[in-house]
């Protein structure tokens, strides 16, 4: 299993578990960088550790905060925005340069809530 597939998987369980996820923000909002395909990817990580890692040691993620979303939020109020504009989610972005698998809010959503079911 590759990097990014390990935090994929990680996201997975740990959101399952916790029923919370990250992102961080700052005073314009939360970051949705430009990927190569002309896409853009809003980043959401499993722990406030991680995203709290990539905001210390990627320099171009300095300015943000930690914010904190239940799996309720990110389900019925962030997913209908995300999938409106056409905005991926980065799933624990991780390394120099916060990179990882963006995938479509339905994926994130169905693959979530397959590990909360086989966990119950």
């Amino acid at each position: 299993m590759g990097q990014s597939a390990s935090q994929a998987a990680a996201f997975y369980k740990d959101v399952a578990r916790s029923g919370t996820l990250w992102t961080c923000r700052d005073e314009q909002g939360v970051p949705a960088p430009l990927k190569s395909d002309g896409r853009r990817a809003m980043p959401f990580w499993s722990t406030r550790s991680r995203v709290e890692k990539i905001i210390k040691t990627v320099p171009a993620y300095s300015i943000f905060t930690p914010l904190e979303l239940t799996w309720s939020e990110f389900v019925s109020d962030w997913a209908p925005g995300l999938k409106k504009d056409k905005i991926l989610a980065g799933i624990n972005w991780s390394g120099t340069n916060a990179t990882g698998y963006d995938l479509e809010t339905d994926d994130v959503i169905a693959n979530v809530s397959y590990q909360r079911s086989s966990s119950t």
